[in-house]
Parts: C-alpha cells; sequence; structure tokens
C-alpha cells in the first residue's frame, strides 16, 4: 500500500470546473497518444477516488483505460461520442442522463482524449440544451470563459445544435399545454 502523499494519487492534466463542486473535466487519465503513461493514468485514478467522484464519464469512443477504473474502484460510465455521431438523437440521451446523475448530487468528472474543442461544445451544449445558458450565443461565451481559450467551429456546432434540440423540445412541450378557458393564455 501507498504512502504518503502518493497515496492520495496526482490531480488529472487540464482539470477544472464546468459546474463549480458538481461537474469536471480533463483530458484522459494518463494522459493521450504518445505521453499517455500507465502509472500516471493509475495515479490520476487514485486521485479521482479519494476525491470522491461518483463517476467518471469517458466520452472516448473506444473502451481504452475502463478497466483501469474497475481495478481502483472508481466507478464509471462510458457515452461514447465520436465525431460521427448523430447529434440529434445522441446528444438528448445523453444530457438526460447527465441530468438526473447530477440531480442525484453527484460529482462527476468527463473527459475526452484531451480539453478540446469537442468537449468544450459537449459541456457548452449541455449549459445551452438545459437552459442553465438561455441562448447559444451565451452558452459559447460561457464554454470559452471556463476553458479560457476561443472556440472553434466544431464546439460552436455542437452549442449550436443542442440549442436548436432544446427549442425545438420546448416549443413542442409549449404546444401541447391546455388553453384554460377564459384565462387570456
Amino acid at each position: 500500500m501507498a504512502k504518503g502523499k502518493w497515496a492520495q494519487g496526482i490531480e488529472p492534466r487540464n482539470m477544472r470546473w464546468f459546474i463549480k463542486n458538481r461537474l469536471a473535466i480533463c483530458e484522459r487519465p494518463g494522459g493521450y497518444g504518445p505521453d499517455h503513461r500507465k502509472v500516471r493514468r493509475q495515479e490520476e485514478v487514485i486521485w479521482l477516488r479519494e476525491s470522491d467522484y461518483a463517476f467518471v464519464v469517458s466520452l472516448i469512443p473506444s473502451d481504452h483505460n475502463l478497466h483501469t477504473y474497475d481495478e481502483y474502484g472508481m466507478p464509471w460510465k462510458h457515452w461514447p461520442f465520436s465525431p460521427s455521431v448523430d447529434l440529434e438523437i445522441s446528444l438528448p440521451v445523453i444530457y438526460s442522463e447527465l441530468q438526473r446523475l447530477l440531480a442525484d448530487d453527484k460529482k462527476l468528472l468527463l473527459h475526452l482524449e484531451e480539453v478540446g474543442d469537442r468537449l468544450a461544445g459537449f459541456l457548452g451544449g449541455y449549459l445551452r440544451w438545459t437552459q442553465i445558458v438561455p441562448n447559444t450565443c451565451q452558452a459559447i461565451i460561457v464554454a470559452e470563459n471556463i476553458l479560457e481559450r476561443q472556440l472553434g467551429p466544431e464546439a460552436r456546432t455542437i452549442i449550436t445544435a443542442a440549442g436548436e434540440i432544446a427549442d425545438a423540445a420546448n416549443a413542442e412541450t409549449n404546444e401541447r399545454k391546455p388553453v384554460l378557458a377564459g384565462s387570456g393564455v
């Protein structure tokens, strides 16, 4: 058993809160590509476990490294979010599950290979889809402020799609509301 400061692991790279104390993001534990290191992955998973995250949610299309979460007793979920995914179908399903987990007051960490446009778009889209941020331009600005950089076309496309999905769902809900006689509405 490890002792001292290493027993607590190390914080994953590029970690930041997207929703303070509820939803954090980072690059894939252990890094990605030629920078990936097994020992670093283990240390980062230990840190996540010791920091009381309810789940690590991997958005990576493949199932790489999920076994490490099991080995270290870290609960995980795998929601593949590949560049070829149909946003109109996938976003509502994934966002609904994310919303359910956050409503249960669970502290979550989401990751892709890197903290880039795809992850920024996914999370900015979530803010827009849930109406935490009521319009697409504001969701883009909020995501840019959190990441401290300008978003590119992929992130903006995902956020825009999430907004259109949310607006269509809200319009459909409003159409189904009964009109009360004499209420003027």
